[in-house]
């Protein structure tokens, strides 16, 4: 007995130290594998700035910043200038594609489970594009930020992974009702989500 706790004592120590010669690399790659399952299945954290440029012929124009944190958990702030008083819908479309004069190259909002147009949560549906409304104040000043763990940055799920669309903002409110689009008006800025 005494001489299986010494061969286990020495061998613990033997691979203690081995550990302990590990490169900083390796060894986040061996904590990795060695974290809970919760851990193992977590996002990196990513931050992504997009320049929104004016289209369609306003001075629509502003900046939006987007972050993942460590759970995956997605925020998304934009701050524009330039606007029309009032509401103004923002979107989420298909490509990161802002080379259209109007817009229309970054395709339809961004709706990867085939759902109706929508209040983002809605039980009717909603596409995973549909962000809402904010308003812009007097002097053409909007902002908006939105939270939801339902999208990623970078991480090659279909259904979530952001990467590659386009933050739009139309001239008008989104109805939520008037498919596939909500009767948002045109788009007046478009900023490309890519690193």
């Amino acid at each position: 007995m005494s001489l299986l706790a010494l061969s286990l004592v020495l061998t613990l120590g033997c691979k203690k130290d081995k550990k302990e010669e590990v490169s900083d690399e390796d060894t986040q790659v061996e904590t990795s594998v060695d974290s809970d399952e919760s851990t193992a299945t977590s996002l990196e954290e990513r931050k992504i700035t997009v320049r929104l440029e004016s289209k369609s012929g306003s001075n629509a124009s502003g900046n939006a910043i987007i972050k993942q944190d460590e759970n995956g958990v997605v925020s998304l702030i934009v701050v524009v200038g330039g606007l029309s008083e009032g509401e103004h819908a923002i979107h989420l479309h298909e490509k990161a594609d802002c080379s259209a004069e109007d817009g229309t190259s970054t395709g339809g909002h961004w709706n990867p489970t085939a759902q109706a147009h929508g209040k983002w949560g809605s039980a009717d549906g909603y596409h995973k594009g549909d962000i809402g409304n904010f308003t812009a104040d007097a002097n053409g000043n909007g902002a908006i930020t939105f939270i939801t763990p339902e999208w990623c940055v970078g991480c090659g799920d279909p259904v979530k992974d952001i990467l590659g669309k386009a933050i739009i903002i139309h001239e008008g409110s989104d109805d939520f009702t008037t498919q596939p689009t909500g009767a948002a008006g045109g788009r007046v800025s478009c900023g490309g989500i890519i690193e």
